[in-house]
């Protein structure tokens, strides 16, 4: 194939194909049985045997035992789902907030971001199976449930009177001295939305604040009328990973784990596996469908 006789927008689509050429390949080889595999346990019943197992069609009898029966599937969801309700916008912004001072010029700057970065290091292999001697998290975990004990930096019921004596409401109340108790949860959860933030913020072209700071537009209205519009993309983008990061790791893959080595009750974890794929699906698509609405794309 001649390159230089193809359109712009024709190199454009085989660059495209070409990096995602490996994931492609890798999901046909690795992944399209396994998921026909997972549909069909889905609606079997397995019996293990001496020479393998055997299958009986069981239709939709494990979907029913899985959402009308079980008695800790639908808690344990019901818990996931508040939880990244809860922790993606506390996620969201504290990554904007921390990648626009680390998108400022100061002195240990680089030392900074690598401190900021540090999350997803220790979030990641081996380190993150050592998670029980965590000391930070085991401080950090204290400090906020410790209500009797002697130390006050992280504790949220120092905050809820201050709180309540400025007017807020309780619901206000209880969502910010929640979010105080899960501070470690959230930096922890952070590191490749700051990255993703800053990369945005470093492209962003300083004629246009030049320009607004030339017509008398203060730091605050540069941050909503440029700023902020210009990250609008990577919001949508960092939100989706926060999603799906939060429903990564959880009480409810602990729990299909458990029920898949422990009962070996495949078809049951099976079917409880599409369930949880269905959910995040649909929390996918509303939320893309409705922050997409609001994003800002520079022509």
């Amino acid at each position: 194939m001649n390159m230089r006789k193809l359109s712009l927008a024709r190199k454009k689509e085989l660059f495209g194909f070409l990096f995602v050429a490996p994931w492609l390949f890798g999901f046909l080889l690795l992944l399209v049985v396994p998921l026909y595999q997972s549909i069909r346990f889905s609606f079997s019943k397995l019996t293990i045997e001496v020479t393998g197992y055997a299958i009986k069609n069981v239709g939709f009898e494990n979907y029913r035992t899985a959402l009308l029966s079980d008695p800790w599937f639908n808690r344990i969801l019901t818990e996931a789902i508040s939880q990244m309700v809860l922790n993606v916008p506390l996620i969201i912004f504290f990554s904007l907030f921390a990648a626009t001072l680390l998108s400022q010029k100061f002195r240990g700057r680089a030392f900074a971001r690598a401190v900021f970065f540090l999350p997803v290091v220790l979030a990641s292999g081996v380190i993150a199976s050592l998670d029980a001697s965590n000391l930070l998290g085991q401080f950090m975990s204290s400090a906020s449930t410790n209500l009797e004990g002697n130390f006050s930096g992280f504790k949220s019921v120092d905050l809820k009177p201050l709180l309540f004596e400025a007017g807020l409401d309780r619901s206000i109340v209880e969502y910010l001295t929640g979010a105080v108790d899960r501070i470690y949860q959230i930096i922890s959860s952070s590191g490749v939305q700051i990255m993703i933030f800053l990369a945005g913020l470093q492209s962003i072209s300083p004629s246009l604040y030049e320009a607004a700071k030339m017509e008398g537009a203060t730091g605050y209205e540069s941050f909503w009328k440029i700023t902020f519009p210009m990250v609008t993309p990577l919001i949508l983008t960092n939100t989706v990973y926060s999603i799906i990061d939060s429903f990564y790791n959880n009480g409810v893959t602990h729990y299909m784990q458990g029920i898949t080595f422990q009962q070996l009750n495949f078809g049951l974890s099976a079917a409880m596996s599409w369930i949880y794929f269905i959910v995040i699906t649909v929390i996918l698509l509303i939320s893309t469908y409705a922050l997409s609405k609001r994003v800002f794309y520079q022509n």
